[in-house]
């Protein structure tokens, strides 16, 4: 197996660490194996360690009195996870789960604290990552509040696309393989609901699903529709043999 070191420099955030900051991380670091579904942490566990995901899926998430999941986030390879635990050593507020099975590297949370003392640029990055997340949160909470379905599942593409898109001109490839289910827990809806809603945006020219995989056939109109500036749904068009109400 590989040491830690070989997983943790495949994080963009700890590329340029100095012989000794490698050499203590990669004493304290441990590796850790999950099989899919299985849980790496949960709010009753206090926030100890931070964690780089090495290989695999990591599924944030949130479950509601009720026993319903709601995901905050998906964590790709080389992303940090469970960085709250930087800010408060108390119980962890969220879910870590397994999304298929993975290699996880755990770091000691004093340990990153000392590194970024003496590194200020990874402060600073990890600071920008702890709010570019919460904000993300905000958003879907503002957009569950104030916007109708379809809107929320426009928007949540919007974000799929910026967050794992691939561009190609006007279209974009989300790579992360993604469940009607998933949809449903990303936005506060139910399954049929993200069904019939994908179906019209297919049919609208907007994306294409096949196989868990959805492609924004048309960014630009996606985006428009995302921002208001097209209307949510064109009303059905007028039979041409209906004529108007005869006045009494």
């Amino acid at each position: 197996m590989e040491g830690a070191l070989w997983y943790l420099k495949r994080c963009d955030l700890f590329e340029r660490l100095t012989p000794e900051q490698a050499d203590r991380l990669n004493r304290r670091a441990l590796v850790r194996q999950y099989k899919r579904n299985a849980l790496i942490y949960s709010p009753t566990e206090p926030g100890q360690t931070v964690m780089v995901l090495a290989e695999g899926r990591i599924k944030i998430k949130d479950i509601t009195p009720d026993g319903k999941e709601t995901i905050l986030a998906f964590i790709e390879e080389g992303e940090l996870f469970g960085e709250l635990a930087l800010l408060d050593e108390g119980a962890r507020q969220e879910y870590a789960e397994a999304a298929v099975d993975s290699r996880v590297l755990v770091l000691p949370r004093e340990d990153l604290l000392w590194l970024m003392e003496s590194r200020p640029e990874l402060a600073l990055s990890i600071t920008k990552l702890i709010g570019l997340r919460r904000r993300r949160i905000e958003n879907r909470l503002r957009n569950v509040l104030f916007l109708s379905s379809r809107e929320r599942l426009v928007r949540i593409l919007l974000e799929l696309q910026e967050s794992h898109g691939e561009r190609y001109c006007n279209r974009c490839e989300i790579r992360l393989p993604l469940s009607h289910q998933d949809l449903a827990s990303l936005i506060g809806v139910t399954r049929e609901t993200v069904t019939v809603v994908l179906g019209e945006l297919q049919r609208d020219g907007l994306i294409r699903v096949q196989r868990r995989r959805v492609t924004v056939t048309d960014c630009r109109r996606l985006a428009e529709l995302g921002n208001g500036i097209l209307p949510v749904r064109a009303p059905p068009p007028r039979h041409p043999t209906a004529r108007p109400p005869r006045r009494l």
